[in-house]
């Protein structure tokens, strides 16, 4: 599977932002792409720096114009599309709510099947829970052409049990479309927080016998300063491609699905023992 990240910095301007966008779909394709995600919100800035009314005009329904636009750019590309994420706006029987929604899309066009974020961030550098209701959908695992593919969003990656989840429904390369970055008071632990998230991708990658491939933007946003450096880890825990820090890129690497069988021979996996895990179950 060729799989293609879209990093890039994002700007007030919806339209630039879509253009970008649409513009690293078609340039990972030409690289080879088979399967493309974008980074998550992609089409605005983060709203989680704020609380602010004014953000809920960001939202849409699905479908609706920016999911009909990345239908398009899946068709016209030939590729499977992860549509990074999206400010949804859902009205069911009279009641409104907003989810942080990944869309995936086959080369055809066709929006085969979409995830909410179900972990919600709630702190002062992340006002998600002010904007998003926590996914009502479950953990799902596309089948496509050319492997399964499992979707989680941004904050979803610092839990352990969605990349387990994920790989029990039998996916083989999980996508987490993410914004993390820190503010100028933070930025003394870059090393410390940057190492930190990708080691973690790593090691639920090893854990599971999955490949983990995280895409994140890059550029300050009121203070926030998005660190980049999206990358794709394989089952052994092996960084096979990296972004930079503050540069717009496109990123595209093999992932062999046959190192998946290999890793499986750790037994992580099959060797587990359910029945003792209970306590996981408990608030």
């Amino acid at each position: 599977m060729r799989v293609g990240l879209v990093q890039s910095k994002v700007t007030s301007d919806s339209e630039i932002n879509l253009e970008k966008a649409l513009a690293g779909v078609k340039k990972a394709a030409e690289l080879g792409a088979e399967v493309v995600c974008l980074q998550e919100l992609f089409a605005h800035p983060y709203v989680g720096i704020h609380k602010l009314e004014i953000n809920f005009s960001l939202a849409e329904p699905i479908p609706g114009p920016l999911t009909i636009t990345l239908s398009e750019a899946a068709k016209k590309n030939k590729v499977v599309l992860i549509g990074g994420s999206i400010f949804e706006r859902e009205i069911d029987r009279g009641m409104t709510q907003y989810f942080n929604t990944a869309v995936v899309f086959s080369p055809q066009g066709k929006m085969m099947d979409l995830y909410r974020k179900i972990h919600i961030p709630n702190d002062s550098h992340y006002e998600e829970q002010f904007y998003f209701s926590s996914g009502n959908q479950g953990y799902k695992v596309v089948d496509t052409e050319q492997g399964k593919i499992g979707v989680g969003i941004c904050y979803d990656q610092w839990f352990p049990e969605v990349s387990r989840a994920l790989a029990l429904e039998g996916a083989q390369v999980i996508f987490y479309p993410t914004a993390i970055g820190w503010t100028e008071e933070m930025k003394k632990k870059e090393k410390f927080s940057t190492k930190n998230w990708r080691d973690m991708q790593r090691m639920q990658a090893v854990a599971n016998h999955v490949y983990v491939a995280a895409v994140n933007r890059v550029g300050k946003e009121k203070g926030t300063d998005f660190w980049g450096h999206s990358f794709v880890a394989d089952p052994f825990g092996e960084i096979l491609v990296k972004g930079s820090r503050k540069k717009d890129e496109v990123l595209v690497v093999s992932c062999d699905l046959a190192k998946i069988e290999e890793a499986k021979t750790w037994g992580f996996m099959k060797n587990r023992r359910p029945e003792t895990y209970e306590r996981l179950l408990k608030p």
